[in-house]
């Protein structure tokens, strides 16, 4: 039972994450498309975006598994065996329970550990990308612009990074606008920013009052982005990113009391996410191990089994986005989570309830 509850939840969290993998890439297409990112980096984005879905993805995979195997086990009349055999409720649930156990300790090494450090290095290439000019913001053949009233177009690139065909437009001065033109330049990086350098060109500009057209022609040029694009402060962090032990160390004393919140909400919903790999697969264990034999099937505890499942996790969003906002919520993070293990292993353990039986219709003398 348990291999068949493992291979099976496998399957299962590999289906889910595929198709989350392909409705997340969709968000990173227009970057392909009109910002010429690279496959690769396109994969990594994606990639890294995986374990914070799996650490939701695994407990419901294993709840459907346990829910399946234990409806087949009731259909073919093997768990009537099984309990001629002598095996309580909570026999026939250890496999689900070793299982839940063994993938919540996973939960805990994505949640605690490998989700941060994935989260992080995603956002920082993301925040790299959008503002990597000479690589991505900066396309061949194309007019791209700049904040408000820069226009740069490029011919072509070079292997070596140099750009060949420049023409920038700038008006950032709205009333003194000015077109420079060079054979070739190249992006250089610099402590105030980004900045185009041109080589043999010339520069444009009218007069206003008289429209005469000045033309200096220069040998190197260089055009500023900071007052366009504006100077890039430094990322801030948010929650998911930070490591586990960075939000244990944190105390009252962070001047901003929004981010305490969210900061202390985001630690313990760290800590109780991963007992929702126990927590799910009890849920369906207690509910169809308890049910009796129905000749009609195992519809309607399907059904309640299943309904319970989407109502735990629909309180964990919500006692965790309430918890952000008043840490006083943060208690309901924990119960939400113990209450159904506990009410499950209750419900497993307890002996049955003794069933009524009708006494018989006297028949007529």
């Amino acid at each position: 039972m348990m291999r068949q509850m493992l291979v099976g939840m496998i399957f299962v969290s590999a289906a889910l994450a595929c198709v989350l993998w392909l409705t997340q890439s969709l968000r990173f297409v227009e970057m392909i498309v009109n910002k010429g990112l690279s496959i690769g980096a396109f994969l990594k984005l994606t990639i890294l975006l995986m374990p914070g879905f799996l650490v939701v993805i695994i407990p419901i995979s294993l709840f459907a598994v346990v829910l399946f195997t234990y409806n087949r086990l009731i259909a073919d009349r093997e768990l009537v065996v099984l309990r001629a055999a002598g095996l309580s409720h909570l026999a026939l649930a250890r496999p689900a329970i070793i299982l839940g156990l063994a993938v919540g300790a996973v939960g805990y090494l994505l949640s605690c550990w490998i989700i941060p450090i994935t989260v992080r290095s995603f956002h920082e290439m993301q925040w790299t990308i959008r503002n990597d000019i000479g690589n991505v913001l900066l396309q061949e053949g194309m007019f791209n612009k700049f904040g408000e009233g820069l226009t740069i177009y490029v011919r072509s690139r070079t292997p070596n990074g140099e750009l060949t065909g420049l023409l920038v437009h700038d008006k950032r001065h709205p009333n003194k606008p000015v077109t420079l033109m060079a054979e070739r330049g190249a992006i250089v990086y610099t402590e105030q920013g980004p900045r185009v350098l041109m080589v043999n060109g010339n520069r444009q500009e009218v007069t206003p009052g008289t429209g005469k057209m000045s033309l200096l022609y220069f040998d190197n040029y260089t055009v500023d982005f900071n007052t366009a694009t504006g100077n890039k402060p430094d990322r801030f962090r948010d929650a998911r990113e930070r490591p586990t032990l960075e939000l244990l160390a944190m105390d009252d004393s962070m001047e901003n009391k929004g981010d305490l919140r969210r900061f202390k909400s985001e630690l313990h919903s760290r800590l109780a996410s991963p007992l929702y790999s126990l927590a799910f697969p009890l849920l369906a264990a207690a509910v169809l191990l308890t049910s009796g034999f129905d000749r009609r099937g195992q519809t309607m505890q399907v059904m309640v089994a299943t309904a319970l499942m989407v109502a735990v996790q629909a309180l964990a969003l919500g006692a965790s986005n309430l918890s952000a906002g008043n840490l006083a919520f943060v208690p309901f993070i924990y119960i939400n989570a113990a209450l159904p293990i506990t009410l499950s292993l209750w419900v497993l353990a307890r002996p049955p309830w003794p069933r009524r039986r009708t006494a018989p219709v006297p028949s007529a003398a």
